[in-house]
């Protein structure tokens, strides 16, 4: 469990040209940090998110913008509200990660119910899933509140894996001389 540090993240980037704005704040979110106002982020002052601070940062002097990092220990209902900000988030897409799960899932019982056994299906499954695997461990690296729903995330890539391996054994026993 992370103590109840946070930062401010203060940053003010020209308008146009626009691509410099909108590429720090892909960056930001991609980190995993939360929009309080605008210009105004917030994320658990935690070592994993430093890296990614470090490329923010860069963008931000690369649009000609300014950048503040402030520490932070909230006063009040303040702790409150960056850490359901911030969990918030990370339950949003917890939740969007167990549904593309679900999704995968169907699409595996759908090629097998219709008895699509090709190669080509098969790795084009396993393009799929290894999608679902780099989504799980960038989902993981910003969840250092370690949210119960990360193990449930995993659960479902599990079955996940399960789904493809069963799905791998039909194409094999269709296609291969025996």
């Amino acid at each position: 469990m992370i103590d109840e540090q946070w930062l401010l993240i203060l940053v003010q980037v020209p308008a146009q040209p626009s691509r410099h704005r909108v590429a720090v704040w892909r960056e930001l979110r991609r980190i995993g940090a939360v929009p309080l106002s605008p210009g105004t982020w917030v994320l658990p002052a935690h070592p994993a998110f430093d890296e990614g601070l470090a490329r923010a940062a860069a963008l931000v002097a690369k649009g000609d913008g300014s950048w503040t990092l402030v520490d932070a220990a909230p006063r009040d209902a303040g702790a409150d509200t960056f850490r359901s900000a911030f969990e918030d988030a990370r339950l949003e897409e917890w939740n969007e990660f167990t549904a593309d799960c679900g999704k995968f899932e169907q699409e595996i019982a759908k090629e097998i119910s219709r008895e699509k056994f090709t190669f080509a299906e098969l790795e084009e499954e396993e393009q799929s899933l290894e999608r679902l695997r780099r989504w799980y461990r960038e989902l993981k690296s910003r969840d250092v509140l370690h949210l119960p729903q990360a193990a449930v995330a995993s659960e479902r890539l599990a079955r996940c894996a399960e789904a493809l391996e069963g799905y791998a054994s039909l194409v094999y026993e269709a296609t291969l001389p025996q």
